[in-house]
């Protein structure tokens, strides 16, 4: 990654690597829906190596809700847990 697409996530401080997630995440759309085929590519690229370090970093924050799993969906439809 180019200096250019900013300071690799991996040497991000954590709050600083936090603060980067959301931002791609508040602008995703607008890219999608009004950026250049090259921004799309650069702002994927850059979300997707910041998600991964991200689950790297903090694991418990990526597990999912467990209401939101097939274990979670299947207690809620039995009445169990």
């Amino acid at each position: 990654m180019s200096r250019a697409e900013g300071v690799p996530p991996r040497d991000l401080a954590d709050d600083d690597l936090r603060r980067e997630m959301q931002h791609l995440h508040d602008t995703r759309h607008d890219v999608v829906t009004g950026g250049s085929e090259s921004a799309l590519e650069t702002h994927t690229a850059r979300m997707l190596a910041t998600e991964q370090e991200f689950l790297r970093r903090f694991p418990a924050d990526g597990a999912p809700d467990p209401g939101r799993t097939r274990e979670g969906a299947r207690a809620r439809t039995t009445g169990a847990g």
